[in-house]
């Protein structure tokens, strides 16, 4: 049987966690900035987590031994 690749496009948009989950970088945050309200910049700082159906997918794209 061949080896299972890591997904080498979900490996650049998407970190695991110490604890196993999914970390990804929230939208919106890239350029445009200055139309945008303080708060709602506030609210896109730092790092979403996926949950549900689309974590296990992204996990098992990144983790392919397990």
């Amino acid at each position: 049987m061949p080896k299972q690749k890591t997904h080498k496009g979900m490996k650049k948009r998407f970190k695991i966690t110490a604890s196993g989950k999914a970390k990804h970088r929230k939208a919106f945050r890239g350029h445009i900035l200055s139309k945008k309200s303080p708060k709602r910049k506030i609210r896109l700082r730092g790092d979403g987590v996926v949950t549900g159906a689309e974590a296990k997918i992204i996990l098992n794209a990144l983790r392919p031994s397990s």
